[in-house]
């Protein structure tokens, strides 16, 4: 037998100590080593657990020079993970989105007086795009302050098809101007809500069926012709009498997301009752609570449209509306409502208001005011105006951050996302005649992807549009994000292109910003599409035209599935609630059509 050394195990009874010495050297010497080779093993597969995998060596160590892992009481304890600081959001300007570039002029109303300086008695500040409400349902255009969605819950889509529908019929308003509004017009989107049944038995104007059915769900449409309508979803079964507030309802309204039974909806123009305003609407009752917006004499822009969907902020109790007179208008409403008792009330007191003045603003081109809907994060509003400037705007001091340029008068709302808490917006432009070009002529119409921080410009795909005198070309509908299995694409209606009558829908790479697919259709839309989601987490693009045909579409590859013909001159935004879907267009109907 062979010692360490490889000596013969008979030993010299001369030499004991300096046996035993050598032996017991050679022995904390193995183990030193095994120590080390301990170490740097664990801390070469920490390093492979931090960094991802790693090539195998590419010669392997021969198995005799390989030895015993040490006992784990020796290993090295591994360092501290590092986790990445929260993302503080910190906007401000560049020297390409310098708010001098592009505003001429700004002013601050508190009290009908303009102050120098401002300052809220609360600050506000918007959360998540999800925890804006907590109401089941779609209470604003496009369901919350990021405006990332159009539709509530899952959609079991087992055909993939459109299935049975129903439809209502509504009606016209004509204006002292002699102009005609009919139907449902743009944005149009339906508000869906489900009423607990301790609210809807306070709801003196609602059908006793409804009140009293164990689950209801409420489509709440304010149309053209002056009218709210009221009715269930799954069959359009009226669940009240029209209100008939007599002014032209464009845009899309607004339900208190708190579940407070309170409707806010600007009217769109003139009627023979009066100049267009604000109408804040008690659903108890039906009741008028309040109305503001049609005499400002703060207003540059004498035009008190209001096709914008307002804001709430739930913990300040703020209104926050723009308007196309190019004011921002900022309401306490002191709001009290008692569901037990049934009772609901505001006192509104008088709004902060701010204004601008562009520089390319004239009356001819480059208008003031506001058409698309707001977005808000943290304390921060985004808007595109009429006059070819998306503003970000510090909510708790009224003075503007950054602006970009967006070239050309801006229907399009746009969709915040956020990527590891950074704020990014997807946003688009028209085209308007005589401003870029002239009439029939084409125009680039850029998509963008904007960082909310700086408003720099992060990539950008341009179409070619045309424009005819009042109906411009580009992207007048809102940008659809998607999430879940589609997390990855965007996607943006663009009118007239590449033909005069024709249109595309495109989905865009989120990061890289190429294209994905395009769908081409025989006539343009003016609508929003609209995604919605099965268990899966696979999506669906529902998609309506101009001329009343509406797709729905494989998110992923832009594959039609199905089409459904409404038969009438289509420009509002459909909305849907689980397997329900709810539009309306010009010619003086609106269908629910359910999914399949």
């Amino acid at each position: 037998m062979s010692d360490i050394g490889g000596r013969s195990a008979r030993r010299s009874k001369k030499q004991p100590k300096r046996a035993n010495i050598a032996g017991i050297a050679v022995f904390v010497l193995l183990i030193a080593v095994m120590l080390f080779v301990s170490y740097k093993t664990g801390f070469a597969a920490r390093n492979v657990a931090d960094k991802g995998s790693v090539s195998a060596p590419k010669t392997p160590v021969p198995a005799e020079t390989m030895l015993p892992s040490a006992p784990a009481s020796t290993e090295v304890p591994a360092p501290p993970v590092e986790t990445a600081p929260a993302f503080v959001f910190s906007p401000h300007a560049v020297e390409a989105t310098s708010p001098e570039k592009y505003i001429k002029s700004t002013d601050i109303m508190v009290n009908g007086e303009i102050v120098s300086e401002y300052v809220p008695k609360e600050k506000i500040s918007f959360g998540l795009g999800s925890a804006y409400t907590n109401v089941p349902g779609l209470t604003t255009f496009r369901g919350n302050n990021y405006r990332d969605g159009g539709a509530y819950g899952t959609t079991e889509l087992i055909n993939k098809k459109f299935g049975p529908s129903w439809t209502v019929t509504t009606s016209s308003l004509g204006a002292p101007d002699g102009s005609y509004w009919s139907g449902s017009g743009w944005t149009g989107q339906p508000l869906i809500i489900e009423w607990p049944r301790e609210t809807r038995m306070h709801m003196t104007n609602m059908q006793d069926w409804a009140k009293n059915a164990e689950r209801l769900v409420e489509v709440i449409y304010p149309t053209m012709d002056g009218k709210i309508y009221f009715m269930e979803l799954s069959t359009g079964k009226p669940t009240r009498e029209p209100l008939n507030v007599g002014y032209t309802f464009k845009g899309t309204g607004t339900v208190d997301p708190r579940g407070y039974p309170i409707l806010y909806i600007g009217s769109g123009y003139h009627s023979a009752k009066g100049k267009s305003k604000v109408f804040i609407i008690n659903l108890l009752d039906g009741s008028i609570m309040h109305t503001f917006g049609d005499k400002d004499s703060f207003a540059i822009r004498d035009w008190s449209m209001f096709d914008s969907a307002p804001l709430i902020d739930a913990k300040t109790d703020n209104l926050i509306y723009p308007g196309e007179n190019g004011v921002v208008y900022i309401m306490k409403l002191n709001s009290k409502y008692d569901k037990a008792a049934g009772t609901v009330s505001i006192a509104p007191e008088e709004p902060v208001k701010w204004r601008y003045n562009g520089v390319r603003t004239s009356l001819a081109s480059y208008w003031l005011g506001f058409e698309a809907s707001p977005v808000i994060h943290e304390g921060y509003l985004f808007l595109p105006d009429n006059g070819g400037n998306l503003i970000c705007l510090d909510l708790n001091t009224l003075k503007i951050v950054w602006v970009a340029d967006i070239l050309d008068d801006s229907n399009c709302t746009p969709v915040l996302e956020l990527e590891n808490g950074h704020p990014y917006l997807y946003i688009s432009t028209s085209f308007h005649a005589n401003w870029r070009a002239y009439v029939n002529a084409t125009c680039p119409v850029p998509l963008w992807k904007i960082d909310a921080v700086t408003g720099e410009k992060v990539w950008e795909k341009t179409y070619s549009c045309r424009t005819e005198k009042g109906a411009s070309g580009g992207v007048q509908g809102s940008v659809a994000s998607g999430a879940k299995n589609i997390s990855d694409l965007v996607f943006f209606p663009v009118a007239r292109t590449p033909e005069g009558s024709t249109g595309t829908l495109v989905a865009i790479d989120k990061k890289s910003g190429d294209v994905v697919w395009e769908k081409k259709t025989p006539m343009y839309s003016w609508s929003s599409p609209v995604l919605v989601y099965d268990a899966n987490g696979d999506g669906y693009i529902i998609y309506p035209t101009f001329l009343g045909k509406v797709f729905l579409l494989n998110a992923r590859s832009g594959e039609t599935l199905d089409t459904f013909d409404i038969k009438g001159h289509t420009e509002a935004t459909p909305a849907v609630f689980e397997n329900f879907l709810v539009i309306g267009h010009r010619n003086e109907r609106i269908y629910g059509i359910q999914l399949t």
